[in-house]
């Protein structure tokens, strides 16, 4: 088993300018299901959401980068949704939409847990992702099991020349 984590903020400025101003900023970043939920709320506090899903984006890049690197895969922030859920108390759960990364994480039984949190200035967000099998590659797996069958047997051959001495 394997935990990593990853953290990001970002200034909601940054975010409320990119969203305003940015043709296609939204669609490149955020689902079609992020953008209803967010804009459905009609206060400044949206662009504060806007950011902490941003962030929450970037943390489970981070979190995920080593996993997503072994197994030869790409992430981009479409293959990820937040959505906060009413059986967790509108707490944010994360769906991986890629299909090839869906599947790699359903192999790793890989579990990700995202905390999001944000102010008037700032939007946080801690990700944490824990890898239950390991994905070391068949190659690398049949190298290590070499190399402990080549010891096994140089044990046995120790053992034998110890006790004929």
């Amino acid at each position: 088993m394997q935990i990593y984590c990853g953290t990001d903020i970002i200034e909601v400025s940054r975010i409320e300018d990119a969203v305003k101003n940015t043709k296609g900023f939204k669609e490149n970043i955020y689902t079609k299901n992020e953008i209803e939920n967010i804009d459905k709320i009609k206060s400044d506090i949206k662009y504060q959401r806007y950011a902490g899903r941003f962030a929450a984006k970037e943390a489970i890049y981070k979190a995920m980068s080593k996993f997503i690197i072994e197994n030869n895969l790409t992430i981009s922030y479409l293959d990820v949704e937040i959505l906060n859920i009413e059986e967790l108390s509108r707490r944010p759960k994360v769906y991986i939409l890629n299909e090839e990364i869906k599947k790699a994480c359903d192999k790793h039984e890989v579990e990700i847990d995202v905390s999001i949190s944000h102010v008037k200035d700032n939007a946080i967000s801690t990700v944490v992702v824990k890898v239950n099998k390991e994905w070391l590659k068949w190659k690398s797996r049949n190298i290590i099991l070499q190399h402990l069958y080549i010891i096994q047997v140089v044990t046995f051959i120790l053992d034998i020349v110890t006790v004929q001495l």
